[in-house]
């Protein structure tokens, strides 16, 4: 049996939790995809069968689909977990170039791939698919295409000036809160580069990612209205593009340690002392000892 439970998607991209409980050594009837995929291992083991060439995926050794491939799989140790990554032709070309399908149909998952993997689900819990997610999806892709490739791809450097530029516009983009800035994918494009560029571009300028940064912002953002005694917190969220108020509460927490409530009552103004809590000196004229 194989279940498949959504994890994040946008239109670019979609990250499901892939089980699948068969137990079978036979192979599969033969599949055909239209997207191109990326499948890495949670736990348990299966083997997959394409162009001919049968593998053994667990692990340590994920594996690349592309479209129009054929693939049959086969379970014999009694089940497994995935995370299934698809992506559009689109962003995959961006990353990869114009070949028409990787050059290799298993990637060894090294620990700097398998960290990329675990900070993409985490990213998931966190809520924030639009940013986070989309910069550990990029850094996963990039690591696996990198590894994969058999020649030059999109992924090589820039110059420092046109990182300058980039990330100056980017940043108008966001305080300026233009309905594009929105999501990586749709800066990217308002600003006509490939989103692994702009995500790439900002720790290289910056020293912080793009998502980093704008929480940055709307983080200042949320502190000016709670200064000024905010008291709909929901209604703050929902204004600076959280999913809701519960987000806005862990995202102020992972920044500053502290909910936007405790941070309302310490930005609260002092009030001045009323009548009745001022001293009175006591009797001869004297103050008494405190």
């Amino acid at each position: 049996m194989l279940t498949a439970v959504p994890v994040a998607g946008r239109p670019d991209f979609g990250i499901s939790a892939v089980a699948c409980r068969a137990d079978h050594t036979r192979w599969s009837g033969p599949e055909v995809r239209t997207d191109y995929r990326v499948v890495l291992v949670r736990r348990g083991r299966f083997r997959r069968m394409s162009a001919g060439v049968p593998a053994d995926i667990d692990a340590a050794l994920a594996y690349v689909g592309h479209p129009g491939e054929e693939e049959s799989f086969a379970h014999p140790t009694g089940g497994d977990l995935c995370t299934a990554i698809s992506v559009t032709p689109k962003l995959w070309r961006s990353l990869a170039g114009d070949a028409a399908g990787p050059a290799a149909p298993t990637v060894y998952v090294d620990p700097r791939l398998d960290l990329a993997h675990r900070r993409l689900l985490a990213a998931a819990r966190s809520g924030d698919v639009d940013f986070a997610v989309s910069e550990e999806l990029l850094a996963l892709l990039s690591t696996a295409i990198g590894r994969m490739a058999a020649g030059p791809t999109p992924l090589g450097g820039t110059s420092a000036g046109s990182d300058r530029r980039l990330v100056a516009a980017a940043r108008e983009a966001i305080a300026e809160e233009h309905p594009t800035s929105n999501t990586l994918f749709s800066l990217a494009e308002l600003l006509g580069v490939s989103p692994y560029r702009l995500s790439r571009a900002f720790p290289r300028e910056l020293g912080v990612s793009v998502t980093r940064y704008r929480h940055r912002v709307r983080i200042g953002r949320a502190l000016d209205r709670l200064e000024a005694g905010e008291d709909s917190l929901s209604a703050l969220a929902a204004d600076l593009g959280y999913a809701d108020q519960a987000h806005l509460t862990r995202t102020m927490r992972q920044y500053l340690g502290r909910t936007p409530t405790a941070l309302r009552h310490l930005l609260a103004p002092a009030r001045p002392p009323g009548p009745s809590s001022a001293r009175t000196p006591a009797i001869g004229g004297e103050f008494p000892f405190t």
